[in-house]
């Protein structure tokens, strides 16, 4: 019998409406999630150089979405990835 996990795709990055995609497709096509998920492109991906662009503009400028604050591509988000900030000066 297979994990709970092993049925279920790596969603990291994904938003929900990906998720909801990804599970109607399961539905739809009567295919298991997995198979469903090789037709998801998260917008993570697709959008990968305007999403940094917008950290980028965002760090010093924003509040915090994860932690009280402004928010600092230098820190760690709540994912557990570290965010340098490197400015020219």
């Amino acid at each position: 019998m297979p994990t709970e996990n092993s049925s279920r795709p790596d969603d990291t990055n994904w938003t929900g409406a990906e998720i909801k995609s990804c599970c109607r497709l399961a539905s739809l096509l009567d295919v298991p999630l997995i198979q469903a998920a090789q037709n998801v492109v998260p917008v993570a991906v697709t959008a990968a150089d305007k999403i940094e662009g917008l950290r980028r503009w965002a760090s010093g400028r924003c509040l915090s979405a994860d932690r009280a604050g402004v928010y600092s591509r230098g820190e760690v988000g709540s994912g557990g990835r570290i965010r340098r900030v490197v400015r020219a000066d």
